[in-house]
């Protein structure tokens, strides 16, 4: 199968598309055919060896952690899914043709293959996120950094939960954000005072997604520590906040998500697919940051 490969930690030019062995499902596990992969900041990390102490990488290793595409074949175990399914999913080198996922849901008939395979580590992460800061409905919340791929997931999820949102992003993207259903902020120096503004009854939780510095401002904006969550601030601990990562629950969470996208309530936003052959640029579209929904790679 042709698959985006990296022999060495590197920046994006390290990618190359190359022929790999076909992985085959083990016991709990399926296989797609790859329709398009998603590109996540943690699938940067990985290439770039930023995780390499807690992630051993064995070279060479197939990029990309989620991915949307149609089951053909089926591990031992494994109930409820069969070939022809349409499902997405995490797994592990998923930018590839073929693809092993160790937890999927049923695509959506409301989404398209890349809006599902956007939605995969986004979704499970936004969750897992809202499991870290309890019940939101009713409440008004704040997301920092809501324009990206985790963030705009985050947003609907709480919109679909009862929950008033405030998210921050550049100005360009808050006429995004209002079509989403949140009340758009202009993120940095001033934070405090601009939600104030919207929302002089303060903010309930909040989720950070963007790790940019400002968790400090965020915990004071909620006056609750144990009701924020961040998936990139490695200072949060010392807050007291949560520090979100892993996917134990990916299985509910992607499951969860399948309801929200067939109920109308979640359509992951997309900003540019690429083919397989410029899977290098695909990552360095998302490197340089600012991204709009996900960045995909098509098959």
């Amino acid at each position: 199968m042709r698959a985006v490969r990296f022999h060495e930690f590197g920046d994006p030019h390290v990618l190359t598309v190359e022929d790999a062995p076909d992985p085959h499902a083990g016991p709990g596990e399926v296989r797609i055919r790859v329709q398009a992969a998603s590109v996540n900041p943690f699938d940067l990390k990985v290439r770039a060896g930023y995780l390499a102490q807690v992630m051993p990488t064995t070279f060479p290793a197939i990029t990309g952690i989620d991915a949307a595409g149609v089951v053909d074949e089926v591990g031992e175990g494994v109930t409820g899914v069969e070939a022809g399914d349409h499902v997405f999913g995490l797994g592990q080198g998923t930018t590839a043709e073929h693809a092993v996922l160790t937890a999927w849901a049923p695509v959506p008939s409301t989404w398209t293959a890349e809006q599902a395979a956007a939605a995969g580590l986004a979704s499970v992460t936004a969750l897992a996120c809202f499991d870290a800061v309890g019940d939101i409905s009713g409440q008004t919340v704040l997301i920092e950094g809501a324009a990206g791929g985790v963030g705009s997931a985050a947003v609907q999820i709480a919109v679909a939960r009862g929950a008033t949102v405030i998210g921050t992003a550049s100005e360009a993207n808050h006429e995004f954000l209002r079509g989403l259903g949140a009340v758009p902020l202009t993120y940095g120096a001033g934070l405090a005072e601009r939600v104030a503004a919207v929302a002089p009854n303060g903010v309930d939780a909040a989720v950070d997604t963007a790790g940019s510095g400002s968790l400090t401002d965020i915990v004071a904006i909620v006056g609750d520590n144990s009701r924020v969550a961040t998936i990139a601030d490695f200072g949060a601990a010392a807050l007291g906040v949560t520090l979100v990562s892993g996917n134990a629950n990916a299985a509910t969470h992607l499951a969860e998500a399948s309801r929200l996208g067939e109920n109308g309530s979640y359509t992951p936003p997309l900003q540019a697919t690429y083919p397989l052959e410029k899977a290098a640029d695909a990552h360095a579209h998302v490197q340089g940051g600012h991204t709009r929904g996900k960045v995909l790679i098509g098959l």
